[in-house]
């Protein structure tokens, strides 16, 4: 299968950028090096081309039925203005994707959904609209530029009037920005470093990208690829579909009881609800490594006695904390913050400590 290529992508190579096949599209991982891009965007301000996510539209009187039928979390709550965290449940107990929920008009929503997902959201998405909604798949036609850092709002002010240093978390507003009309910006951050999302059009991308880099200058922006965008949301515990939760994790395993609501009914509700009741078996945690080493994804999780109780499903060397750090799901039991755990690296069982999210302590 052919790798698509983003808009900016000869901007990416031109700018040095290593690129490598992820999600079925061919992305920039790194122009420098990851310790560096984690560093800038923890302490400056960084920008990630990250318009491999795709969006979906949703319009019409029975749009929010849809989205209250095929998500976890009540998005009745939300007023135009709002994003919402939530996750689309499967039929099996398992997670379809996690995803953002904006809210554009009481008619008119956009679902934000993870690049590797976007024909298997789609059908999904398509297989509950029974009572007419119209669906547009606009992932194509989409750009999408994370701006991450402290300095993120003095970077972009400039280049808006929307007020981005009074934009509370979760919550987007539309405009002109870099001299581009009805440009979608949000402060929903994957990071934890502050910072905006912006969605524009595939042809104000060079545009709108180029602003960004000029108007950043000065506060010390650096393009930001993959590689650090894995570190740094490790480093706040927030969960990568595919890693830490996919189709055979349950949302409460995963810690997000806080996305499923129960006053609603959705799919799988009962089975959810039920399983909320009985109290799951295993969970997912974040842990620090006590010993020297890096963990990796696929790793086991021992406890002192060398018996299996879990796996790790991400791990790195936090360049923040100059150790090794991981997500992982082990049996209930092991999952309270300040358990010891091991885990097997090239069988030898380094000694780890369960620790509360995020990992990263502000």
């Amino acid at each position: 299968m052919e790798l698509k290529k983003i808009a900016l992508n000869d901007v990416h190579e031109a700018l040095g950028a290593k690129m490598v096949p992820f999600a079925g599209y061919n992305m920039p991982v790194r122009y420098s090096s990851d310790l560096e891009e984690h560093n800038t965007v923890r302490n400056a301000v960084g920008i990630f081309d990250v318009s491999h996510m795709g969006e979906f539209m949703l319009r019409g009187p029975k749009a929010l039925d849809l989205i209250q039928r095929i998500t976890s979390n009540d998005a009745s709550k939300l007023a135009d203005g709002k994003v919402q965290y939530s996750c689309f449940p499967n039929e099996e107990g398992g997670i379809v994707d996690d995803l953002l929920v904006y809210r554009l008009g009481e008619e008119e929503y956009m679902l934000v959904v993870n690049a590797s997902n976007i024909e298997k959201d789609w059908a999904w998405v398509s297989k509950y609209n029974t009572e007419g909604v119209e669906l547009e798949n606009i992932s194509d036609e989409m750009s999408l530029f994370a701006v991450q850092g402290p300095k993120a709002v003095d970077a972009l002010q400039p280049l808006t009037k929307i007020d981005l240093a009074n934009m509370v978390y979760y919550t987007f507003d539309k405009g002109e920005f870099a001299g581009v009309q009805d440009v979608i910006v949000s402060a929903t951050g994957y990071t934890g470093s502050g910072g905006f999302e912006i969605y524009v059009k595939n042809e104000d991308a060079k545009k709108v990208f180029d602003a960004i880099m000029e108007a950043g200058k000065e506060h010390g922006i650096k393009p930001i690829g993959l590689g650090a965008r894995d570190t740094l949301r490790l480093e706040m515990g927030f969960c990568l579909y595919g890693n830490d939760i996919n189709d055979t994790t349950s949302p409460l395993e995963a810690g997000l009881g806080w996305i499923t609501k129960f006053d609603k009914d959705f799919t799988n509700a009962a089975n959810l609800k039920a399983q909320k009741e009985a109290g799951v078996t295993r969970k997912l945690i974040g842990f620090e490594m006590l010993e020297k080493a890096i963990p990796r994804a696929h790793y086991e999780i021992v406890n002192e006695a060398g018996e299996q109780v879990g796996e790790v499903t991400s791990g790195t060397m936090s360049p923040s904390m100059g150790k090794g750090i991981g997500m992982g799901y082990v049996t209930t039991d092991y999952s309270k913050p300040g358990k010891e755990i091991f885990v097997r690296v090239r069988n030898k069982d380094m000694k780890a400590q369960v620790v509360k999210l995020p990992i990263l302590k502000k």
